[in-house]
């Protein structure tokens, strides 16, 4: 039974890391579309992101029931064979998440750095003022002239 029960969460975080390897290259891709001029594409891929997200957390889910059935402990204990089938995908499963999260990071910083574009863009347009660096090193709002007064 239990031999069943670990050929079922092998074959689980296996279906898990294709799950994840698709993240990885939808993150890229998300990448590329950020940097790029398609913001369609962006919705579109944020939309996958999501769903693929949603997939994962079913299999936390499932594998957590699998784990219990195989009587097998992941993470793994300290000194666990690294080679074992379970212990081996679960360490591979845990650099690629961990890959996916730095990419996820980076293409936040992406949307923030161009939100905050946008913002002085349309402040600028709006009238407002850029914002400069004084001698001290603190941001002052300099006075030019308005855009939106024509």
């Amino acid at each position: 039974m239990r031999t069943d029960a670990r050929h079922r969460l092998e074959a689980l975080l296996d279906a898990e890391l294709g799950v994840v390897g698709q993240l990885s290259e939808l993150l890229l891709a998300e990448r590329a579309a950020l940097t790029g001029d398609a913001p369609e594409a962006v919705h579109e891929l944020a939309a996958r992101k999501v769903a693929l997200l949603a997939r994962l957390e079913e299999f936390e889910t499932n594998r957590r029931h699998a784990c219990s059935e195989a009587a097998i402990d992941l993470p793994p204990p300290a000194g666990s064979d690294p080679h074992d089938g379970p212990t081996a995908r679960w360490h591979v499963l845990m650099e690629l998440i961990a890959r996916c999260r730095r990419d996820n990071e980076v293409n936040g910083y992406i949307i923030n750095v161009r939100r905050h574009q946008l913002r002085e863009l349309l402040d600028l347009v709006r009238g407002g003022q850029p914002a400069v660096y004084g001698p001290q090193g603190r941001t002052a709002a300099k006075a030019q002239r308005a855009l939106a007064r024509a």
